[in-house]
């Protein structure tokens, strides 16, 4: 068997048809994605074409992009308003596990996601975990949240050991899809594969946040096993 069988272009395999993009940096204006609302649409037509039917917007709350809710809330409304196509968007935050965090949790600066709010998309640095991560994550589950740690494949700290130690105690995954086509480079491409082959994934996203890096996640190769399993999660009940 040639190799050229063994990898997909993923764009071409209908992964994102009926299913939910969980991590996205689309609202305009407020991070370092996307700036402006006409690139916006521009990214929501994209994955109108590949057949996604909802994205999560998660802009950052972090200690240098001190986004509120409610300025997070008027844009999103500026966004729906002007999008007029089939994708259904829901508004959450990615929220950096940094020094101010704890402070935010308790005067409820959070957006969560999922459909029940829930759950909490979380990120630490990618070289670092927070030196109190261990209790971070226990003040989010007694503020009555469920742990959806952002694209775990990418940091660099992190090995097989912490992975499964923080399933173990109900934290959640989301990987970046890019992650598979390589996007990222050759070690997150690597635990991603293994995550998904170990069922420790929960949900994935794009990440997305410039329409040429979508582009380019999109037509990316990546293994046919791979794209395979991505394909056969389930959407998520929360």
């Amino acid at each position: 068997m040639s190799i050229f069988s063994q990898t997909k272009i993923l764009r071409s395999t209908g992964f994102l048809n009926g299913r939910t993009d969980f991590h996205s940096h689309v609202l305009p204006g407020v991070d370092d994605g996307i700036r402006k609302i006409e690139d916006s649409l521009r990214a929501l037509k994209t994955f109108e074409e590949a057949g996604l039917r909802e994205l999560w917007l998660t802009p950052h709350i972090m200690e240098d992009v001190p986004n509120t809710p409610e300025h997070l809330r008027d844009v999103f409304a500026s966004l729906s308003e002007a999008y007029t196509g089939p994708i259904k968007l829901h508004l959450a935050a990615e929220n950096m596990l940094d020094s101010l965090f704890e402070k935010r949790l308790k005067s409820g600066i959070l957006l969560p996601i999922g459909k029940g709010q829930d759950h909490l998309l979380v990120e630490t640095s990618y070289f670092n975990p927070p030196s109190n991560f261990d209790s971070l994550l226990a003040e989010i589950n007694s503020a009555g949240l469920y742990i959806l740690l952002a694209h775990p494949e990418r940091y660099i700290y992190m090995d097989k050991d912490d992975y499964k130690s923080l399933i173990d105690r109900g934290v959640k995954f989301q990987i970046n899809y890019g992650s598979l086509t390589g996007f990222y480079g050759d070690t997150a491409k690597k635990k991603a594969e293994w995550l998904l082959k170990e069922g420790y994934v929960t949900v994935f996203g794009s990440d997305m946040h410039r329409n040429s890096a979508l582009a380019r996640q999109l037509d990316g190769k990546t293994s046919a096993k791979a794209v395979d399993r991505l394909i056969a999660l389930p959407e998520p009940e929360f």
